[in-house]
């Protein structure tokens, strides 16, 4: 039984999160500074929907990557193929992230750190089979997002741990901390905590009552848990800590589970999906993620698209222009298979040495 034919919704929420990364990518780098007004409620649209786009990926990468681990959860650990994988997957993760922006800690790097702390709880959950695996994921994103309370105290200016390296730095908060660790791991480890949910449960995934539950959830941590949360601060009587400040991230999750809900239904309701370009784009999103960024920002040539319009268009210029962009990787996404084919001489030299590094046949 493949798992994409029975999570489809996966391959649509990844869809739509690429679409919309490179979207917003490249409308925040190309708008005009005058257009950015957040009184137009055209604006605070966007705005709201690319907030979320970042939590998608980093959920659905926990998600996907445990669903698949517990395929093979009969074997130990290390004859688990998807363990071998997963080691040689985060590795591939901090090389292209720090090849494209060796100076920050991105999205790459922080998913790539994220399946490297699975893999670690995984074989915890291996040793000790008391505690549901579950539960190692539910608790370790709760402590990752809890950190936050601490971090939200410290200035911008003020980079942690003090006096470390700042690539060290930069992991947690530094200079250029796009996506930290803390808090922002929490997504995957709260995704890897869903993907085993979703593996025992598999019988009930495609009834209407499991998609409904998800939206509940959804629904309870994005407009209830924030009032929740001041509550505990008022008791508490805190004036320094406060766990309020976790609403945004309990928010993007709780709209995350909103879409994945959302999006069970629609594949209820539309049945079996077939291939298509669409899903296509969401079952490679590391290759369109590389590509936009050499494209758009110029990593590793020099030279990208935002030297031509950076801040420089207007809103119907941009939406002219962010379509064509999107084309543009349709139509790579449409030849993929073809442009591998002729790197092939490169291509399959890399992938083989890297298996053989990791133990994995080819």
């Amino acid at each position: 039984m493949k798992p994409k034919s029975r999570l489809m919704f996966i391959d649509m929420a990844r869809s739509i999160a690429i679409l919309l990364m490179l979207e917003g990518h490249f409308v925040d780098d190309s708008l005009m500074e005058v257009y950015r007004d957040r009184t137009n409620s055209i604006f605070t649209t966007w705005e709201f929907i690319r907030g979320f786009t970042s939590p998608i990926f980093l959920t659905v990468t926990g998600i996907v990557f445990v669903y698949l681990l517990m395929g093979n959860n009969h074997l130990k650990y290390f004859q688990n193929i998807r363990v071998t994988k997963g080691f040689k997957r985060s590795i591939e993760l901090l090389f292209w992230g720090y090849l494209l922006q060796y100076y920050a800690f991105h999205v790459l790097q922080c998913i790539g750190v994220g399946i490297f702390t699975i893999l670690v709880l995984y074989g915890l959950y291996k040793l000790i089979r008391v505690i549901p695996l579950w539960i190692y994921f539910f608790v370790g994103g709760t402590l990752v997002f809890s950190s936050y309370i601490y971090f939200a105290t410290l200035p911008p200016t003020q980079y942690w741990p003090a006096g470390a390296p700042s690539f060290i730095q930069n992991m947690f908060q530094g200079e250029y901390s796009i996506f930290p660790i803390l808090p922002r791991m929490g997504y995957t480890l709260y995704g890897a905590m869903f993907g085993v949910l979703l593996h025992n449960l598999k019988d009930h995934v495609k009834k209407w009552g499991f998609a409904f539950s998800v939206i509940t959830i959804g629904v309870f941590l994005y407009f209830f848990l924030k009032e929740i949360f001041i509550y505990v601060d008022y008791k508490m009587g805190n004036q320094f800590y406060h766990i309020y400040k976790l609403d945004w991230l309990y928010e993007c999750l709780g709209m995350v589970m909103i879409v994945l809900g959302m999006l069970m239904i629609i594949e209820k309701l539309i049945g079996e999906i077939k291939p298509s370009l669409f899903l296509k784009m969401g079952q490679n999103t590391l290759t369109i993620y590389i590509l936009h960024m050499i494209i758009l920002y110029g990593s590793i040539t020099g030279f990208g698209l935002n030297r031509l319009f950076h801040h420089a268009l207007t809103p119907w210029q941009a939406v002219t222009a962010v379509v064509l962009f999107l084309t543009l990787f349709f139509f790579i996404i449409n030849y993929l298979d073809r442009i591998k084919e002729k790197l092939s001489f490169i291509l399959v030299p890399v992938r083989t040495t890297m298996n053989r590094i990791f133990g994995i046949k080819d």
